[in-house]
């Protein structure tokens, strides 16, 4: 298995870019981070903070980018656009205004506040016939991809994870949710793909900004909800995820926000959409090692159960 490496992105090349597209080149490096893309904090040579992300040009981040855009100026707590997609290197490139790093995540209430971020979000966001394509969606959100077998291709990985059949479980559970999700009636809404606490910042309990507007998506609302719903509080090793009940909790706090209430259909599939998004993570996690850490099958049962399909599906 062959991991994606993400872009490299010489300093001569950079500060040329900024010169072009900023108006300074950049005189310190305040930072350097990102996953799939390269993402550097810079300080301009006018004083400027700004944040530049590099990344394959993918056709569906001109979406990405309207959607920031729109959500910026409708007051939505993002970071200020202010180089849309450019190319670099081979790449494409965008820049923002730099938000500190102003605190962690509020403890007490973090579902509910979580919630009504993403539920804010969602209301603020332009409709999807008003922005260009968003799909294919992000391999662990991609129930919805058009591609051949059960799993999409994961962007971290060079690998095909139809021709690994190795935990079989996974795959039934995989399948059950995207059947149930595929039958799905509701309308198709804008909102955030991957709301993950190292996405959202916050400053007690008062949210400054969200950031990885690359992982924009237009899916049924349930959806969207739902994959926070696992999410919200951590996927990372060491981070105790999300529970049967912070996640049960995180869903009545999204339709007290929005103002809804959701049809059973509509409840069972936001329990169908986190567990795609779990077994999607648990089987890449089991090309490398162990998937307990990310699903195991006691955490699926009730999931299922909630999600209307029979919790005998993750059996051994």
């Amino acid at each position: 298995m062959t991991e994606t490496i993400r872009p490299a992105v010489g300093a001569a090349a950079l500060a040329e870019w900024c010169t072009r597209w900023l108006g300074a080149p950049p005189v310190a490096e305040l930072f350097a981070a990102g996953h799939l893309s390269a993402v550097r904090g810079l300080r301009l040579a006018d004083g400027r903070a700004v944040v530049v992300k590099v990344r394959p040009g993918l056709p569906r981040l001109a979406g990405c980018a309207a959607v920031h855009q729109a959500l910026w100026r409708a007051g939505f707590p993002c970071p200020e656009p202010l180089v849309d997609l450019q190319p670099l290197a081979g790449y494409a490139a965008s820049a923002e205004v730099l938000v500190p790093d102003v605190g962690e995540p509020p403890g007490d209430g973090l579902a509910a506040l979580s919630a009504a971020a993403l539920a804010r979000l969602n209301e603020l966001a332009p409709s999807p016939g008003s922005v260009p394509g968003l799909t294919p969606s992000p391999s662990w959100v991609g129930w919805d991809h058009a591609g051949p077998g059960l799993w999409p291709k994961p962007e971290e990985y060079d690998v095909d994870l139809n021709r690994y059949q190795e935990p079989r479980w996974l795959a039934r559970v995989a399948a059950a949710v995207r059947d149930q999700l595929l039958d799905l009636t509701s309308a198709q809404v804008i909102g955030h793909g991957d709301w993950h606490p190292e996405n959202l910042r916050w400053r007690g309990r008062e949210l400054v900004a969200v950031h990885d507007w690359d992982s924009v998506i237009c899916q049924p609302e349930p959806a969207i909800a739902g994959f926070a719903a696992v999410s919200f509080a951590g996927i990372d090793p060491g981070t105790p995820p999300a529970s049967v009940d912070d996640s049960a909790a995180f869903l009545e706090a999204y339709q007290r926000a929005r103002g809804c209430h959701w049809t059973s259909q509509e409840y069972a599939a936001c329990w169908a959409a986190g567990l795609w998004q779990r077994a999607f993570d648990a089987k890449t996690q089991s090309l490398a090692g162990d998937p307990a850490p990310v699903l195991t099958q006691r955490e699926a049962r009730p999931r299922l159960r909630l999600a209307g399909l029979d919790p005998g599906l993750a059996a051994g």
